[in-house]
């Protein structure tokens, strides 16, 4: 009888949709799970403090935090209020920042994209900036959303992969280009965060958990896009996978041993 395979959390963003609330995870994410790490998605209601986060947790194998067109919400990290107009989910935030560090602290691994990075470095305490863009020597990290999805999901800068670690190894090399499709970034680096890439303006673009027991690492791009056209996002959600799997053996063996 074959392994069976690892399952993944996904928490889900919270949107009104018509006239009723319902609780979404985009397809490109849960796509790359299936396809390039080789695991089964399993979309996780926003539901904040009501959900039994112990219990959950015993049920998966790893969690993937996703980008999502809202922010976290400054009082997360007594940030100055928010821009009007700025798209919000506190239902999301409810649920992710508690999760994030009983999940990597309990040895489950986990992989964060995007809005995910960023609600990864304020879970550890970490400040985020809202509008890189806006701030002087700052390369325009968001996307122009007037041109078409390809385009917008294309190469825009160049990053730095921290020599020695992680990113660096899977891409067995030190720099790498990527998209760029964000307002936030972050400010000041959450507590036992190391840095695992950098923009050439200095902006954090991967961090990693440094105690972590098992896999914990953030990207502030997009390697969800289209995956499997691209060598270094396949290697990442396929070492994300390979970590879910040897999690799975590891809870199966435990169970065999009662």
């Amino acid at each position: 009888m074959s392994a069976r395979k690892p399952v993944i959390g996904v928490p889900a963003d919270r949107r009104l949709l018509g006239s009723h609330w319902f609780h979404c995870a985009g397809e490109k994410y849960l796509a790359a799970l299936v396809e390039a790490a080789g695991v089964v998605p399993l979309v996780i209601p926003a539901f904040g403090a009501q959900l039994e986060l112990e219990v959950l947790l015993e049920r998966c194998d790893g969690v993937l935090l996703t980008g999502s067109p809202s922010n976290v919400e400054p009082h997360r990290y007594a940030g100055a209020p928010s821009a009007p107009g700025t798209w919000h989910d506190p239902e999301r935030d409810a649920t992710t920042l508690p999760l994030i560090p009983r999940a990597v602290a309990s040895g489950l691994p986990v992989f964060a994209v995007c809005r995910g990075f960023q609600e990864f470095n304020v879970a550890y305490g970490g400040t985020l900036h809202q509008r890189l863009h806006e701030l002087p020597g700052m390369l325009m990290h968001k996307e122009d959303e007037t041109r078409p999805l390809a385009e917008q999901y294309g190469p825009s800068h160049e990053i730095r992969l921290t020599p020695g670690g992680l990113l660096a190894r899977l891409a067995g090399r030190e720099q790498i280009r990527v998209n760029s499709l964000h307002s936030q970034g972050i400010d000041r680096l959450g507590t036992g965060l190391v840095v695992e890439a950098r923009a050439p303006d200095g902006v954090v673009e991967a961090v990693r958990v440094a105690a972590a027991p098992g896999f914990a690492a953030a990207v502030q791009w997009h390697p969800e896009w289209q995956v499997m056209q691209d060598d270094f996002s396949r290697a990442l959600f396929a070492a994300f996978g390979d970590a879910a799997r040897a999690h799975a053996r590891g809870a199966a063996g435990a169970t065999d041993r009662r």
